[in-house]
């Protein structure tokens, strides 16, 4: 077989990265990983240890407790789905939730939070064959990945598919809420001093808001197909 890429998918929130990631690793027989787990589990961490007092991150006992910070993924024999584990305990549906949501902006900007995470990424990234999805995996985590695709659709349209895929979980929420999460989301991840989500120059960008999971998929692997050559991508 040829010689195997790192592809990067960064992008906005509830944008479909997860998703399309998920499809290009199954098709391609790589590695996946989702970064953007790795900060829900710090925001996890920070909750359950009583690190945010009146909406605001007590930074200084974060920074005391880093090293105490374990995330690793494993596979789920039930599921047949990677999973996330914090400090060796899964808690794949806990960093899911709207709580969870809501407090990953307080730690995603952290400098030492993300050098953290950015260092364990591009050790997973170091044997090739990975598919990696989230705001700064093209522009820092993998800088030389041979594919970068930039994933976008409208706020709006992006709210309604969290809303539908949280209800389904039976999660009770409004769509209000998840739209108003959305657009903080966007202006934090945008603005933010530390690794913003920009489009990476060579990335290719595909805007889903109004095409199919399968029309997504298949604009994407055809960027890949230029890549590795349309024999092995189709295998």
């Amino acid at each position: 077989m040829s010689a195997r890429i790192n592809i990067a998918i960064d992008g906005f929130s509830s944008c479909g990265k997860s998703t399309l990631a998920k499809q290009l690793a199954h098709h391609l027989g790589y590695t996946y990983i989702d970064s953007g787990a790795m900060y829900r589990a710090v925001a996890l961490y920070v909750l359950q240890e009583g690190l945010v007092k009146d909406g605001k991150l007590m930074r200084d006992a974060l920074l005391d407790r880093l090293d105490d910070i374990h995330i690793r993924f494993a596979h789920d024999p039930d599921t047949g789905r990677s999973v996330t584990l914090l400090n060796g305990r899964n808690v794949e549906k806990e960093i899911r939730g709207m709580d969870v949501s809501r407090h990953v902006t307080l730690v995603s900007p952290v400098p030492e939070v993300r050098a953290k995470l950015v260092k364990l990424q591009q050790a997973l990234g170091e044997e090739k064959g990975v598919v990696m999805d989230g705001r700064d995996i093209g522009t820092v985590v993998f800088p030389q990945a041979a594919v970068k695709l930039y994933m976008t659709a409208r706020p709006e349209v992006r709210a309604r598919r969290r809303y539908d895929e949280l209800k389904s979980k039976g999660v009770e929420v409004d769509y209000a809420s998840v739209l108003d999460n959305i657009e903080r989301r966007d202006e934090d991840d945008t603005k933010r001093a530390a690794d913003p989500l920009i489009k990476a120059p060579t990335a290719v960008e595909i805007d889903n808001s109004d095409i199919s999971q399968e029309e997504q998929f298949r604009l994407a692997l055809a960027v890949v197909e230029r890549v590795l050559g349309k024999e092995v991508a189709s295998r």
